[in-house]
């Protein structure tokens, strides 16, 4: 019998909750086409070294799980991110609303990811474009302490 696995992620949408700036959350759904859509790098949740007697010494060690989400610019979604991304920056006479935030991703096969008790720590500012005279995409980091998947 043949077994297809679904691995598009062609139809995927994302919610995002920011605890003061979007407390009852966004939906994300417009995704560009010259970068990937979302990135979640991998992340080293252990560690082994070698004692002087040649004892193998291994240990696990807790992680911030990266998250990259890249939109495209000027959409209705980066203009929120934009809002979203402002209101957690610092800048002389103006504090961080200090934002935790979740994300949940919906997979086209249904299947369901939950990244939590997170911050935005980076993002791009303003639109730029290539030589070839289109805007980037715009990519948001945020950074998570949890992690649950169907």
């Amino acid at each position: 019998m043949l077994t297809t696995n679904i691995v598009s992620v062609f139809g995927s949408q994302i919610s995002l909750i920011a605890s003061n700036t979007f407390p009852t959350g966004i939906t994300l759904s417009q995704f560009p086409d010259d970068a990937d859509p979302f990135d979640i790098p991998e992340v080293q949740i252990g560690d082994a070294g070698m004692g002087p007697n040649g004892d193998m010494l291994a240990w696990s060690k807790g992680v911030i799980i990266p998250f990259n989400l890249n939109i495209i610019a000027g959409s209705d979604d980066d203009k929120l991110l934009s809002i979203l991304m402002q209101a957690n920056r610092v800048s002389k006479g103006k504090r961080s609303l200090l934002d935790v935030i979740t994300i949940t991703i919906v997979y086209p096969d249904g299947g369901i990811a939950t990244f939590s008790n997170g911050i935005m720590n980076a993002g791009i500012p303003a639109r730029s474009g290539t030589a070839a005279g289109k805007m980037k995409a715009k990519s948001y980091k945020f950074m998570f302490k949890d992690y649950v998947a169907d």
